[in-house]
């Protein structure tokens, strides 16, 4: 019996064998169910050859066997690698190349994204047309004994690069293979309690599980022998009815999602209850504090902010009290990290001294537990993450108050966060200077309601072109054909010459201040 399992399943004498363990709009996986699920897909990697370590890929919506193998690389000492269900088949491919994947699962409804990977393949059930699964096939022919020799794997996130391609980032507190699952992964199911998520709860996952932070705000609760929920897309109505539903004792949001809830139909707020939600998390992008302060007037002070990354985990946490307190803070450091504000001299190298209170800096941050990580295949990038002995820095600049509380004031990259998604421009120019009318461009962030920021570009059109109707739905035709839709610009404009220094940088501040001005904030 998979080990970890065999702690939820037989804490009470066995009792919970029986009760559901996952449950999206296609039905409900046992604990038992679950747990022998598990034990074959271990047995079926072993049999590919899938030694610990090595990867495999998953191409899926929010669907329970994603859970099936996430439990799997957790007791077989392999790292899964979850692909961002919106990315071109160019973009998938990249990523199994990248990551050295040895077989990939895939969910039919994104299916075509992957059909040119040379790669062992196992199709999930098509809920929507029939026809056989080779994945419960696959599962059919392997033993549901406990395998023998369980090692830690884990997880390996892809977040979009600043060289224009995505990153592999090896966070060893997701796991890197090796080591006594119980011994390692009950530890951080310890710590989510530490932040408030209730034992034996349930989680409602609506947002996609390959975000770092929806996988670990649900898998290591469920360590801790919390349910999981899946809702396949965000609807704001549907959200409320399952918390209402399946009395969700936590939820993980962004401010995007806050808005849509806010902005949801009144009828169902109106039914809504949400008694027994005990834990609402929200991060991966600022939010506005109007925003937050209207979900705390109506979900109550059970709303709560973290700071943190893919690179970092959950750097730090402030409960809604204390946001009101300090409204714009994003909490006080974890017990576990050391934040240490560093100024920069006039030529960007770090000062002697560290931040006094309220004088900005990089963020760097220390993780005292020793966990860290790097950048696959990428020895500089994770080099420029690590400036300081023993911290690492996400890039973002910010200051803490006289009481050690946390502010964001700016990002020195030129990121763009939509929707609680990180976007980075480098790609995106990439893609868009491959057109042949366009010989230059800058895209950045500009500030929008719902999703914090959009995408915009400025475009320098070669000699002899001509900016119209046609041109533009080309310029986004090409976009679109090489990459995800979101990051697509959402709009335009042009500029006879792009800003920059007399050293020949881009000066993008110059296009996208005026943008921002007014707004009451940069970020």
């Amino acid at each position: 019996m998979a080990q970890l399992l065999q702690k939820m399943i037989n804490g009470d004498n066995g009792a919970r064998a029986g009760e559901p363990a996952l449950t999206d709009r296609h039905g409900v996986t046992s604990w038992g169910e679950l747990n022998q699920r598990v034990n074959q897909l271990v047995h079926l990697l072993r049999s590919l050859g899938v030694q610990p370590g090595e990867r495999v890929a998953l191409l899926s919506g929010n669907r329970r066997e994603v859970y099936e193998i996430i439990q799997a690389a957790a007791h077989s000492g392999i790292l899964l690698v979850p692909i961002n269900w919106h990315f071109a088949a160019e973009e998938v491919q990249y990523v199994v190349d990248n990551s050295g994947s040895r077989a990939i699962f895939v969910d039919p409804t994104y299916g075509a994204a992957a059909d040119g990977i040379d790669l062992p393949r196992f199709d999930f059930a098509d809920h929507e047309h029939g026809g056989n699964s080779s994945y419960e096939t696959a599962l059919a022919g392997q033993s549901a004994d406990e395998p023998e020799a369980q090692e830690m794997g884990g997880v390996m996130f892809y977040t979009s690069g600043t060289t224009g391609r995505p990153k592999g980032v090896r966070n060893t507190a997701f796991g890197t293979g090796g080591g006594v699952p119980p011994e390692v992964y009950e530890l951080m199911a310890a710590g989510m309690v530490n932040i408030g998520f209730p034992p034996n709860g349930r989680t409602l996952l609506c947002g996609p599980h390959y975000h770092s932070a929806q996988w670990a705000f649900t898998f290591f609760p469920m360590v801790g022998g919390s349910s999981v929920v899946l809702q396949e897309k965000f609807v704001p109505e549907e959200t409320l009815r399952l918390i209402d539903e399946h009395a969700i004792t936590n939820i993980h949001l962004v401010p995007t999602q806050f808005v849509r809830l806010l902005r949801a139909d009144e009828a169902a707020k109106a039914a809504f209850s949400g008694e027994s939600l005990q834990l609402v998390l929200h991060g991966a992008a600022p939010c506005s504090p109007q925003v937050k302060r209207q979900m705390i007037e109506w979900w109550g002070p059970k709303v709560t902010e973290y700071y943190g990354a893919t690179e970092g985990g959950v750097v730090s946490l402030i409960t809604a009290e204390e946001w009101l307190r300090k409204p714009g803070s994003v909490g006080k450091p974890m017990a576990n990290y050391i934040v240490r504000i560093q100024p920069e001299d006039d030529e960007g190298g770090a000062t002697a001294d560290a931040a006094a209170p309220f004088e900005p800096g990089t963020i760097h941050i220390r993780n005292m537990m020793g966990t860290d990580f790097e950048y696959l295949g990428e020895p500089e990038k994770t080099k420029d993450a690590h400036r300081l002995e023993g911290m690492f820095t996400l890039g973002d600049i910010g200051y803490l108050d006289d009481e050690g509380y946390l502010f964001l004031s700016d990002r020195k990259i030129d990121m763009i966060i939509s929707g609680g998604v990180n976007i980075y421009p480098a790609e995106i120019e990439g893609v868009l200077t491959a057109h042949p009318s366009v010989v230059d461009a800058a895209v950045f962030g500009i500030p929008d309601e719902e999703f914090g920021e959009q995408v915009k570009a400025a475009l320098q059109l070669a000699p002899g072109a001509v900016w119209d109707s046609a041109t533009e739905a080309s310029v986004v035709a090409h976009a679109r054909e090489h990459l995800a839709g979101y990051k697509v610009p959402r709009s335009f404009d042009l500029v006879e010459a792009m800003p920059r220094s007399e050293a020949g940088k881009l000066l993008k501040r110059e296009l996208r201040t005026p943008y921002w001005e007014g707004i009451g904030r940069s970020i």
